[in-house]
């Protein structure tokens, strides 16, 4: 062959060039790059933590599991995300190596491809050849046996831990979680379905208890504050490892200006958004969406989409407006008639939640539902703002269904306290979301107003208190200090304090409340004459008399000129005249006594409050006018009304029996008298402590009466 020829090679390519005949025979070897984990014998996490704190019980069950001659185990650690599942899951996994002389086995089961990856670098591990792990990458030969296979054969016993398998069925699709005689398999999860894991051990991780985790923030950051700053802050974080962490970062890492854990844990009060601030103490070089409270838990959220259950992150949404406190599961019946999700479809939004370890259910009296704090303010800042109006609408709605749409004096009813927590939550949220509007706040509000009157007539004096400064405040910031709702809100610290015997305080905030009702609603309106009502109580026990009944009477002139003689208002000021210490005044009103009790009982019935008062009120008054006998009936009667309508152990039941002792002993009744006073004085230490102002009259009387009987015993008969 004469012809000339040019040729041209690129990368690794030849070009050979000859003349005549030739045979060549070129062999290539192409080295393929590995793309599974750099190790399975070192958990990615690094090394475990220096101490574990209050995982003791948990890691004696999973000690065992991986003791001399143990196999065929399969454990599964689950619980919420950030609770210290992987940290207790790295403790065994060292226990297994120096202790237990086991093969440690760490893979990452987040998803297919890592598992895949991290399953046949076990099998490599374990002594799988180049030519069988080739054929399983190819899918020439089933991937799962191969590994279980080579696991089955293993020379030395293993520990195998699968980690963050959130999503079970990435394990049971490929068939890669089995058991095995020569080994014992650890999952950690958020699923919390026992359908996903048949056979094997379930182990719930919770948060931690407050010394403990108070003891986690004090071994991250030594020297920064006490045990009991360290405590506040881990109630605040809702004890929850991960929130721990970040927050024992944060502060073992300031330079410039360190932080106290006294200042962290005033600027985590008072941001409007702790997951920011919690979220500035992961390591820098951590983007793991795992290791940030701000992002953690979209991880089940975006599962439960891909589950085809979007309505689990509305719930979820909604839960975000109320409190991480227990919730009454039986409220979120009305989700339904809130025409937030359609009715048939929230079952299957709680059960996608309670199997992602999102929230738990929590035994009791109550059933009652709980999702932990920072989890609920992580999933609220991000809401998206033009749906934060119609969530907490529903939340207003839900709440106001719960509650008692006319609340009636009656014994104390636990199930209202249960809501407290959550009305004060959902005015907070709204703080947060100045997106809302005042119709929002305001059903907010007039929900809190709802139950803090309810918890007011059932007798929760205290209580009744606490929700009402509270919510009062809150309301103030998102409504103004002149708003109707707030004001009203502020009657009810008023009437609290008068009933829990601090009347100075009472009378104050009665009298600074009324200038501010004269000023926005009238000198007339109704909500201006019921304080006047109530701040002539306090006044009336602290002696300041002409003040007091100056208030009542116009009160009662008030409400008769707008809403008749024969109102329920206007009887109810009438018989407040009735309860007027002895004196004069008191000599002029017990006249009219009889009247009121007769026009009461024609008007609105023997049961009806006021009538009871009315019964109650004119039996006071003859008792302190010296009509003892004519007294006595009439407070008979009227402790056994009080106790027929409102239960032996109510407030002013007792005030009805202590009226009783009083009448009795006056009559020579001592006996008796004592008898009463006892059921007094032990009902008084019990529900006010030993004390408080009106324990301590009781108890003083008492020791009159006994002083009585015995000089009656002396010189005769009683």
């Amino acid at each position: 062959m004469t012809a000339h020829n040019d040729g041209r090679a690129a990368d690794q390519g030849r070009v050979y060039q000859a003349s005549g005949d030739q045979h060549i025979t070129e062999h290539h070897h192409h080295m393929t790059s590995w793309t599974g984990p750099d190790s399975v014998r070192v958990p990615p996490i690094g090394r475990a933590p220096a101490i574990l704190r209050d995982r003791n019980e948990i890691i004696g069950r999973l000690r065992a599991a991986v003791s001399e001659g143990v196999g065929n185990t399969v454990l599964v650690l689950h619980g919420l995300g950030g609770s210290g599942k992987t940290a207790v899951a790295c403790v065994l996994f060292e226990l297994a190596i120096r202790d237990e002389g086991r093969v440690g086995l760490w893979v990452n089961a987040s998803d297919p491809a890592s598992l895949r990856a991290g399953m046949l670098a076990v099998a490599a591990d374990r002594g799988a050849r180049d030519g069988e792990l080739t054929a399983a990458r190819n899918g020439l030969r089933a991937a799962a046996d191969l590994v279980w296979q080579r696991l089955d054969g293993s020379e030395r016993p293993w520990l195998l831990v699968l980690d963050s398998a959130d999503d079970p069925s990435v394990l049971r699709e490929g068939g890669w979680l089995r058991t095995s005689p020569r080994g014992t398999v650890l999952v950690t999860t958020r699923q919390a379905a026992g359908h996903w894991w048949p056979a094997a051990e379930l182990l719930h991780v919770g948060v931690l208890p407050r010394e403990e985790a108070a003891q986690v923030l004090c071994d991250l950051a030594p020297g920064t504050g006490s045990s009991e700053e360290a405590a506040a802050i881990a109630d605040r974080l809702g004890r929850l490892p991960l929130a721990l962490t970040l927050a024992g970062g944060f502060l073992a890492h300031q330079v410039i200006t360190p932080w106290t854990m006294e200042e962290y844990g005033r600027y985590l009060r008072e941001r409007p958004d702790p997951i920011e601030l919690l979220d500035q103490g992961a390591v820098a070089s951590v983007d793991h969406s795992r290791h940030l409270a701000s992002r953690t838990w979209q991880l089940s959220l975006d599962q439960l989409v891909a589950q085809n259950l979007p309505e689990a992150v509305v719930l979820l949404r909604l839960l975000a407006c109320l409190a991480h406190d227990p919730l009454p599961v039986t409220l979120l019946a009305g989700v339904g008639s809130a025409q937030l999700l359609p009715a048939a479809r929230v079952e299957a939004a709680l059960r996608g939640l309670l199997d992602h370890s999102l929230t738990e259910l929590v035994p009791g009296g109550v059933l009652g539902l709980r999702t932990h704090g920072v989890l609920l303010d992580s999933v609220a800042r991000t809401v998206p703002a033009e749906e934060r109006e119609r969530l907490v609408g529903a939340a207003a709605v839900l709440l106001r269904q719960a509650l008692p749409a006319d609340p009636e004096r009656g014994l104390r009813d636990d199930r209202l306290a249960l809501h407290a927590p959550h009305a004060l939550a959902l005015l907070r949220r709204l703080t947060s979301w100045p997106e809302t509007s005042a119709g929002a706040a305001e059903s907010a509000a007039d929900c809190a107003l709802l139950l803090v009157t309810g918890l007011h007539r059932s007798g929760d004096y205290a209580s009744a208190l606490d929700v009402a400064e509270r919510a009062a405040d809150l309301a103030r910031d998102l409504l103004g200090h002149d708003h109707l709702v707030v004001l009203k809100l502020r009657q009810r610290v008023g009437k609290a304090l008068d009933r829990l015997g601090r009347l100075e305080e009472a009378a104050d905030l009665h009298r600074a409340l009324l200038r501010d009702l004269e000023r926005v609603c009238g000198q007339d309106a109704p909500e201006t004459l019921t304080t006047c009502l109530h701040l002539s109580r306090p006044l009336t026990w602290l002696g300041q008399l002409p003040e007091a009944v100056g208030l009542m009477h116009r009160a009662e002139s008030g409400r008769a000129a707008r809403l008749g003689p024969w109102h329920p208002l206007t009887l109810e000021a009438r018989a407040c005249l009735l309860e007027l210490p002895a004196g004069p005044e008191l000599e002029r009103e017990a006249v009219a006594g009889p009247v009121v009790v007769a026009d009461c009982h024609r008007e609105l019935g023997a049961d009806h409050p006021v009538t009871l008062s009315a019964d109650l009120n004119c039996a006071g008054a003859l008792f302190r006018t010296g009509r003892h006998v004519e007294a006595l009936p009439m407070a008979r009667r009227a402790l056994a009304a009080h106790e027929r309508r409102f239960g032996a152990d109510y407030p002013i039941t007792m005030a009805a029996r202590s009226l009783l002792s009083n009448v009795l002993h006056e009559v020579g009744e001592y006996r008796e008298a004592i008898q009463q006073a006892e059921v007094v004085e032990e009902w008084r230490e019990r529900a006010l402590g030993p004390d408080h102002p009106w324990t301590k009259v009781i108890r003083e009387k008492l020791a009159r009466y006994r002083d009585s009987l015995d000089v009656a015993d002396r010189v005769g008969p009683v």
